[in-house]
């Protein structure tokens, strides 16, 4: 058989494969999300999330020194308080839990990059992401909280903020209230493509933050749709978002493929706690071999068009790339 063309020619070697390879990571895309919680020497594993740990202050600098000694360079804190009430009043309190430990990671780790998740839910009594009213989110009410959480953030030492809840305008709130207070060059990554996820169920153990009544189907997207993802993130580049997020990310990588050819800015994915859960169970089953699988993943998030991926097996990835088994 006479054949010209042989796609295998370039499949030879490993060395040809890595040559032509048309996606490739780096350590400096990835992002660790991280929980702190309100006491001392707290170095508590999360049931179900194994080798995933809330962080009292105090202990979190270990963390912190592993991760940046593997190259990531980068983190996101979410908060969890010790007190919580109907608005949320922990999360912009100026000594908040993710206020006190952004001063002391600054402080200890100055070269790390600091995200912060800017949400109520963790902050409530009633484990909603805003103020209730009737029974529902008042959404206006609480873009006011939210952009004052995001002001009390940047002014406690964050380089980036991330809006998490899902309210309407609440890029433009976050915006306006910044820029008026000096802080024109912080960035906002949002999360603009947010699916109300069954995928989320191992986060909602580990920031205890499960709604005490019904769930958040009012705000976060319906799956099944498409073109309702595109509207969200073209409404928050309009309003000045800077990155643009889908969550969660293995199950929707159609929608950021579509999200990156449809907007001329970042594009971030969230590997969820449902995905690592799964991972670790399936795993420490010997169904599968979990470094492979998470490589498999994360090249999947950056082939569908993500620039940025936040993940708990950051550190386990920026390991394999120094290896050259992922890259």
């Amino acid at each position: 058989m006479e054949l010209t063309k042989r796609p295998r020619r370039l499949r030879g070697s490993e060395t040809l494969r890595k040559m032509v390879r048309e996606t490739r990571m780096d350590k400096s895309s990835l992002i660790y999300p991280m929980f702190v919680t309100e006491g001392e020497n707290v170095q508590e594993e999360i049931p179900s999330m194994e080798g995933q740990y809330r962080y009292s202050i105090d202990r979190m600098p270990w963390k912190l020194e592993r991760l940046e000694r593997a190259g990531v360079s980068a983190v996101m804190l979410f908060g969890i308080p010790g007190h919580k009430d109907s608005v949320g009043s922990g999360a912009y309190d100026p000594d908040g839990i993710v206020q006190r430990a952004l001063r002391e990671a600054k402080k200890r780790f100055p070269d790390i990059y600091y995200v912060t998740d800017v949400c109520m839910c963790e902050y409530t009594s009633h484990g909603h992401c805003g103020v209730i009213c009737d029974h529902d989110v008042d959404n206006d009410e609480t873009l006011k909280l939210l952009a004052k959480t995001a002001l009390s953030h940047v002014e406690a030492g964050a380089d980036m903020v991330a809006p998490s809840d899902m309210m309407d305008g609440r890029v433009a709130a976050i915006r306006e209230i910044l820029d008026k207070n000096g802080y024109i060059k912080t960035p906002i990554m949002s999360y603009a493509v947010k699916y109300a996820s069954a995928f989320y169920g191992p986060f909602r153990d580990a920031a205890a933050s499960a709604p005490a009544f019904g769930d958040r189907k009012t705000y976060q997207m319906d799956f099944h749709n498409r073109r309702e993802a595109m509207k969200e993130a073209l409404l928050d580049v309009e309003e000045g978002a800077d990155i643009l997020m889908v969550k969660p990310a293995m199950s929707y990588l159609d929608i950021v493929s579509q999200v990156a050819q449809a907007t001329n800015v970042p594009i971030a994915t969230y590997s969820v706690s449902g995905e690592y859960a799964m991972v670790k169970a399936a795993a420490k089953m010997g169904w599968i071999d979990e470094e492979r699988i998470i490589s498999e993943m994360a090249v999947a998030n950056y082939r569908a068009g993500a620039q940025i991926y936040i993940t708990y097996f950051a550190e386990e990835l920026a390991a394999l790339m120094d290896e050259g088994r992922i890259g």
